[in-house]
């Protein structure tokens, strides 16, 4: 039997990610998503012993349309998921699919030294991780 072959998540995540500022509108974070081709971006952090949230577009279609919201008149701070439950880029992505699964996740940011150096998703871990097994095997 052969071992299994540790997949880390920086081996998967994303490097090009972005980042918004809190008092943005939720119309400026559209635009950057749509520019991007991306669902989700990072909120800075406002100062050092901050945290940093999240906002996806599904928060955007459950609190901004579903809800009838103006996204020229709703701030991201309104509607973002802060503090965003964050991975370490060193994490097995088996453990980082069980933590997604318990906290019913999609996305993360990706932090070391309490920096921002990536985003993972889901899709990213099977598309990338499953992927690296089969062809190491």
């Amino acid at each position: 039997m052969s071992e299994r072959q540790l997949i880390r998540v920086r081996d998967v995540m994303k490097t090009d990610f972005d980042m918004v500022d809190g008092m943005d509108t939720v119309q400026m974070a559209l635009e950057r998503l749509i520019q991007l081709e991306t669902r989700s971006l990072i909120v800075k952090k406002r100062h050092d012993d901050d945290e940093y949230g999240l906002v996806t577009l599904s928060d955007i279609a459950r609190q901004v349309l579903a809800e009838d919201r103006a996204p020229e008149r709703v701030n991201i701070y309104e509607i973002m998921t802060k503090p965003a439950l964050t991975v370490s880029s060193h994490m097995d992505i088996r453990y980082c699919a069980r933590l997604f699964g318990r906290f019913d996740l999609t996305r993360a940011p990706v932090v070391d030294d309490r920096e921002i150096v990536g985003i993972v998703s889901y899709t990213d871990m099977v598309l990338k991780g499953l992927k690296s097994i089969s062809v190491a095997d």
